[in-house]
Formats: structure tokens, C-alpha cells, sequence
């Protein structure tokens, strides 16, 4: 079963929602033993890096996690702030990240750019760039548009590790990212309509290679 992780931030309920819509079974994970007889895991997340990772090792998820994505290898979706919490670390903070990412969380006003400085944070909808044959590319359009709501994006150290880009004013940035049993999504696939419905289903049915993370 899909257990979505309370660790006090996130929208959770939308994305229980959205897999309820799609007649997939999944519940809210509230406690770290609840979390034990997950078979797949999203991490949610809004707001500050620290302040989540405090979350997740204060409330006891740190070591059920490591467990669930390092030695069973279920499969894991980090959602935003979830996904930038899978590197290693973070500009924003000084808290660790849970390293299954090889990578760091980097500012979007620092990155790289043509032109003028977009407006941060970026909100709103915007396309994103799929790798074409994918397992979470599957049966979404060719260009698929999501939600988003960040000021951060994960710079991956492996260039194979990026599974969808995105392009915002002159800044090109990792959308998704998958390593073995491990992805991450930038966006908001729960206020992503179909485009996210889509995603949130392939992710259900991911069959990860057996391939080591970070």
C-alpha cells in the first residue's frame, strides 16, 4: 500500500485524494510504525528545509525511512519540498538532507541564466520536458504541463538521474528526478489536474531497476 508520511508539513490530504479518485489504495502514514508495512512511500513537503528535517528526525520517520528506501528498497516519492529533502543538503539551510540523491538543493536565483532574473518564487503552471521512455513518463502528453511553487530545485551530481526539466524565464532546472528506487517531482502533481493524476499513477506502478541510491 502507498503510505503518505505526516511529518507535520505537507498537503496531504490532496494526495490522498487524487490516488482516491484514481481507486488506488493509500493512507496516511501519522506514526513511524505506521510507516512499517509501507510497500511504496511519498514524502510530502511545504516551507523550509531545516524545519523539515527536524520534522522528519524529531517525529522518529528518520530511521523507518532509511530502512523502507536503503535495505527494502521501496520505491519513494518525494513531492517538492520532498523531493529537495532526498539530497544531501540544502543553500537554504544547514541541516543535512537524507542523501538518497546524489545532489544538493540550490537556490533558483542562483542558477544559471539568459536574460533578466525571472520572479521568485515560481508559481504557477509551466511544462515540463519529459525523458521519453520513462516508467513516470508514461502516457503523458508530450508536454505536460504542472504546478509549481518553489524558490529552490535540486541540482543532480548524475545527469541520469534528471527525468524531466523545466524552463522558467531564462532558468533551465531538474522538474524530476528518479536514482533506483528513489524519484523526486519539483511540481505539485496533486494540484496538477490530469497531468499530475497521470503521474501520480505511474508512480504506483513503478517497477524500479534494482539499482543502488546515493
Amino acid at each position: 500500500m502507498i503510505h503518505i508520511v505526516d511529518y507535520g508539513i505537507g498537503n496531504l490530504g490532496a494526495v490522498a485524494n487524487m490516488y482516491r479518485r484514481l481507486g488506488i489504495e493509500a493512507t496516511i502514514a501519522q506514526t513511524p510504525q505506521a510507516l512499517e508495512a509501507a510497500t511504496r512511500i511519498i514524502l510530502p513537503g511545504v516551507g523550509a528545509f531545516d524545519t523539515a528535517m527536524r520534522a522528519i528526525e524529531s517525529r522518529g520517520f528518520r530511521a523507518v525511512l532509511d530502512e523502507k528506501a536503503l535495505r527494502e528498497r521501496v520505491p519513494v516519492l518525494g513531492i517538492c519540498l520532498g523531493m529537495q529533502l532526498l539530497t544531501r543538503g540544502s543553500e537554504e539551510g544547514s541541516c543535512a538532507g537524507l542523501g538518497w540523491i546524489a545532489g544538493r538543493t540550490t537556490s533558483l536565483a542562483a542558477m544559471p541564466r539568459s536574460g533578466e532574473a525571472p520572479r521568485l518564487p515560481h508559481i504557477g503552471w509551466n511544462f515540463v520536458e519529459l525523458r521519453t521512455g520513462h516508467p513516470l513518463a508514461r502516457s503523458l502528453a508530450e508536454e505536460p504541463r504542472f504546478y509549481f511553487v518553489h524558490s529552490y530545485s535540486v541540482s543532480c551530481e548524475r545527469a541520469e538521474d534528471v527525468v524531466g526539466v523545466c524552463r522558467y524565464g531564462g532558468i533551465e532546472f531538474c522538474a524530476v528526478c528518479a536514482h533506483g528506487n528513489v524519484a523526486g517531482a519539483q511540481f505539485h502533481p496533486e494540484k496538477s489536474h490530469r497531468f499530475g493524476m497521470q503521474l501520480l499513477r505511474n508512480f504506483a506502478e513503478w517497477q524500479p531497476l534494482a539499482e543502488a541510491v546515493s
